[in-house]
Formats: C-alpha cells, structure tokens, sequence
C-alpha cells in the first residue's frame, strides 16, 4: 500500500528499499511466497547454546502482548514454558516495556502539546519517508521493545534480548544505532512455531508457567485504540492537565491520512496513534493467522493482569 512494489524492464517485481517501511504486507500477501523477510533464528539457537544453560549470560525472551492471540490450540501458560525448555533463562513481557513508555509519552504530550506515536516502526517509517517535516513531532521515547531491552541489559550486564512478536519491522528496528545496543535479535510468531515444529514438542501436554509482568493498559498496545488509551490512563496517574484527543490510524492508509491533515493544519487532534497494519500488532505479517482478530481476546488477556495500573506495573522496576 506504500506502492514500494513495481515491474521493471525485465517484467520482474522489483521492491525500492527508498520507499519500503519493511511492514511485511508484501510478504504474506505474495500468491507466489516469492518474498521472504530475514530470518535470525539461526543466530537466536546458536545464541541460547552459546550461554549453556544461561550460565555465561542470560538470554531473555521478550514476548509481544499480541501472543495472547496466536497459539489458540494451546494455553499461554504452556507457550511459557516451552520458551524455558527451548533454554530461555526467564520470558518478559514487552507489555512491561508499553507501561514504561506509556508514561513517559504521556509526559511527553502534556509538555508539548501534539505528539505522533514512536512504538509502529513501519509508521516512524513510514513519516521518514513520506512526511519528514513531521519528523520533530514523533515521539523521542524508545519503542516498548527497546525500553525494556534498555532496562534489561542495564540491570542485567552481558544478557541477550530476543524480541518475539508479530511484527518484520521490528527486525529493521533492532538494526538501528539508537536500537541496537539493547535488542540482539527478532523473531515472529510464525518462525517461533517453525521452531516448535522442529523440536517436536506437544505444547498441550505441558504444564502451565506464569507471565505477569504488565499492566492492563501495557497488554492492550497489542491491538488498534490501545496505545491511546493508555496514554489517557498516563495522563490521569500522572496527575497531568492534559486533555488527550487522539486520532486512532488503523492501518497505513489512515495513518496517511492523519499525517497528511497535519502536513496541511487540518487534523482535528493532537495525538496521532500510528499503526501500520490494520487491527494494530495483532495483524501484523509474522502472525500465525491473516484472519479477522478478535479485539476482545486482547482485552480478556489484559484484565487478567496482576498490575491494574500503569505506576503499579513501572514500579516494579525500581
């Protein structure tokens, strides 16, 4: 939909990296399976081995809050404990990192009055390429994954971070400078399951671990309006005298839409929530399944959450 994808001399599909934001529609859209995004798996197995056991370092598994709608044939307790027996010291969820950065948004949008979300990588992407002058208004907080990435690797030095989540992009995102340093490798929730597969393991027959480490409000960044609302709930827990009037972009081409508005001073709103695959992260390429996702199995996930409040999930961390 960025129209990166043309034919050229040779009748051959050619894809201009100058306009690509690596969203990965391309990718499970093709009829043919002709494009593939880079895989690190190879480099996540030699990672674990490499820290036998988690005795030389700790490898984290970070998982995003959208795993609450892939492995449906079994029960998220198990999916954690498979991580462990895969040789993952402990699994985290990025949601914790959503808390972290919904607060320090929220802070962020009260102290300059108009903000476009940072946590979309295709979305920041995509204002690069598209609308640079609207570059200033992107938010200056690290995306969730790199957040808690960043605390990991300041509390725990010498442990690896491997990202698990629906979204390609965040494979690009893990490559930048301001990125790199906290995140060692991605990968998505289908090329989790190739692994599942390979080992052979009948998750279903396996007790149940925990995984609670957010907030309600963190979990629900997984789907399209979450983001917003956990900014509102930032505002509110911080005490802050701003009233958030959010513009929710529920795929690219509304996220198009709003830049466009604002590149003119039209937009009615001073907050613009990027989410370049429709439904938000529980639509993105590295799902399992490219069906209809149910928003409420989303919410459902995020009131079972031990922390009910932003501050209460953040504090933890201190």
């Amino acid at each position: 939909k960025v129209k990166a994808i043309s034919i050229n001399d040779d009748n051959a599909a050619h894809i201009d990296d100058e306009k690509c934001i690596q969203c990965g529609a391309c990718v499970y859209q093709c009829p043919f399976g002709a494009i593939q995004d880079r895989s690190f798996v190879l480099d996540i197995i030699d990672m674990i081995k490499k820290s036998q056991h988690n005795t030389q370092y700790k490898v984290y598994a970070m998982v995003a809050p959208s795993i609450s709608s892939q492995f449906t044939y079994a029960k998220l307790g198990q999916v954690i404990t498979v991580l462990k027996k895969l040789g993952f010291h402990t699994v985290i969820e990025a949601a914790l990192g959503a808390d972290m950065v919904a607060q320090a948004e929220s802070r962020e949008l009260a102290e300059k009055g108009f903000l476009t979300s940072s946590c979309c990588p295709a979305f920041v992407q995509y204002i690069k390429v598209n609308f640079p002058r609207l570059l200033p208004y992107v938010s200056h907080n690290l995306s969730p994954m790199a957040a808690l990435g960043k605390y990991l690797k300041d509390t725990q030095p010498g442990c690896k971070v491997v990202f698990i989540g629906p979204c390609t992009a965040k494979k690009a995102e893990a490559q930048l400078d301001t990125v790199k340093p906290y995140v060692d490798a991605v990968m998505t929730f289908e090329e989790l399951q190739a692994i599942f597969d390979s080992r052979d393991f009948d998750i279903t027959t396996l007790e149940e671990d925990v995984l609670d480490n957010a907030s309600y409000f963190g979990r629900i960044f997984a789907r399209s309006g979450g983001l917003s609302d956990a900014v509102k709930q930032g505002l509110m827990e911080e005490k802050l005298d701003f009233i958030v009037n959010p513009v929710i972009c529920d795929g690219i081409e509304e996220c198009r839409m709003a830049l466009l508005k604002k590149s003119k001073n039209a937009l009615q709103g001073n907050f613009i929530e990027g989410m370049a695959c429709v439904g938000g992260c529980i639509g993105g390429a590295g799902c399992l399944t490219h069906g209809e996702k149910n928003k409420a199995e989303v919410d459902k996930y995020g009131r079972e959450a031990f922390e009910k409040t932003i501050g209460d999930a953040v504090s933890m961390l201190k």
